[in-house]
């Protein structure tokens, strides 16, 4: 894996494939770059690819205190090491993690693609409690972290407890995530006031020029649609569309459809953006 440094010293691991315009993979919670290779594999054919471990996970170093500031300051030294722009694409908390980027970097995002932020906006789901990330923290603390993995599961994503178990007995990548339990309270912060069954904060992404498409599979749960239709109100530059078939799953399970969908997107932008150039020049 290549590393670049991001503005607070701290390394950040990333693999490179593929050729084109820049694309950068935002990964969601307890992820690391293989979680996203298959589709990272798909999106090659047409894009060079940057997937990369966000800070704490992988071979991805950290630097405490936490903010969401410095997760965004990665992105941006990716970029840099890209080019200097690139399209993102994230997924769930991942997402708003690229929406963030895209509100705050301006002309160095081209696109977002923004597959299935869980915004809890309306009754449609409960509310995320409010103690869960302290929960977890003392779990994490008393290096239960396994037992993290699970609350967060359960409490967090609502996943019924006999499946949980399940997932905790026949899951490979369990051990890995509870490896990366401490980063959990990283995508709570990202996620803080979005998860309220509230509206959407008006404001907070309001800088967001890239066009942005909102993506949530056709056999998602509702709150997931709910979201995403909410967001595609606020900013200016937005759509939303269905995936059909596809649900929170699709980036492991349907990596194929989900970059064939990306392709799409950003592709059409990509080519306008090359027209304009050229008639600018000419």
């Amino acid at each position: 894996m290549r590393t670049v440094t991001s503005k607070d010293g701290t390394t950040i691991a990333f693999e490179q494939l593929g050729s084109g315009p820049a694309i950068l993979l935002v990964g969601t919670a307890l992820s690391d770059h293989t979680d996203a290779a298959k589709l990272a594999k798909f999106l090659a054919r047409k894009f060079t690819v940057v997937n990369y471990d966000r800070r704490g996970r992988g071979n991805s170093a950290d630097t405490p205190p936490y903010a969401v500031e410095r997760e965004v300051e990665d992105i941006e030294a990716l970029i840099d090491a890209a080019g200097g722009s690139a399209f993102l694409f994230g997924s769930s908390s991942g997402a708003v993690l690229a929406l963030e980027a895209g509100s705050r970097l301006g002309t160095k995002v081209n696109g977002l693609f923004l597959y299935e932020p869980p915004f809890i906006v309306d009754d449609s789901r409960p509310p995320m409690p409010d103690d869960l990330v302290g929960q977890i923290d003392g779990l994490v603390a008393a290096n239960r972290r396994s037992d993290a993995v699970r609350l967060f599961f359960t409490k967090g994503m609502g996943i019924p407890v006999i499946f949980v178990t399940m997932m905790r007995l026949l899951m490979p990548g369990w051990s890995k995530a509870a490896g990366m339990a401490h980063t959990l309270r990283y995508d709570f912060a990202v996620m803080a006031g979005t998860q309220s069954g509230k509206p959407l904060p008006a404001g907070r992404w309001a800088a967001t020029q890239a066009p942005t498409l909102v993506v949530v599979g056709s056999k998602s749960e509702a709150f997931f649609h709910n979201g995403a239709k909410a967001l595609n109100g606020l900013l200016p530059h937005t759509q939303y569309r269905a995936l059909e078939g596809q649900d929170h799953g699709a980036v492991q399970m349907a990596p194929n459809a989900t970059a064939t969908a990306v392709e799409e997107f950003f592709l059409a932008y990509n080519n306008e953006i090359h027209y304009t150039i050229k008639q600018e020049q000419t």
